[in-house]
């Protein structure tokens, strides 16, 4: 039997850091974007313990500030563009500088720096993830999805989709419905 499953990886990612941390009794504050506030200072024992502990889930402790202002980068966008909202209308450029409290040129130099591609690829590339998680749900039509995503048009995100993933997004629709077998019901 095969199961389709839908998940929220920032809720879960979450869940795994306050579990881990519980289970070590290690008093912290979940900020949310990837940040944890420890209420006592952390013996290297204990920090070490936690490191391993979170390593099985593919969770990494950042220590570099720069690092870890990058990483909070993609949270935002990821957080941003993969709620269940409707974007805000406002350009990602000062989004990104409200949330970070940096200006938007030094984020986007530092991103560039440490990922060898723009903040606005890095974008693009999570709005094509999120309108190819609508496109296999079926739920939204392509022009709800653009509307969703804040495109301009229907038009400007076949584009995009088309060149980031090869497809168009009704090649990818049909592909997705081939793969999915009918589900049957029983009641």
């Amino acid at each position: 039997m095969k199961l389709s499953v839908k998940y929220d990886i920032s809720v879960t990612c979450r869940r795994v850091l306050q579990d881990q941390l519980e289970k070590l009794r290690i008093p912290h504050v979940i900020n949310g974007l990837g940040e944890v506030t420890l209420q006592e200072s952390l013996p290297p024992l204990k920090q070490q313990a936690l490191i391993e502990a979170l390593k099985e889930y593919g969770i990494e402790l950042v220590t570099d500030q720069k690092a870890a202002l990058v990483q909070k980068i993609k949270d935002t966008i990821i957080d941003l563009i993969h709620s269940e909202e409707d974007l805000p209308n406002v350009t990602m450029s000062v989004y990104l500088s409200e949330q970070l409290n940096h200006s938007y040129s030094y984020l986007s130099s530092l991103f560039s720096e440490s990922c060898y591609t723009s903040i606005e690829n890095f974008i693009i590339l999570q709005k094509i993830e999120r309108a190819k998680q609508m496109l296999a749900a079926n739920e939204y039509t392509l022009t709800q999805i653009s509307y969703l995503l804040n495109y301009s048009s229907v038009a400007h995100l076949s584009h995009q989709f088309k060149k980031t993933t090869g497809l168009t997004p009704s090649a990818f629709q049909r592909i997705i419905k081939k793969r999915t077998p009918n589900v049957v019901s029983t009641v």
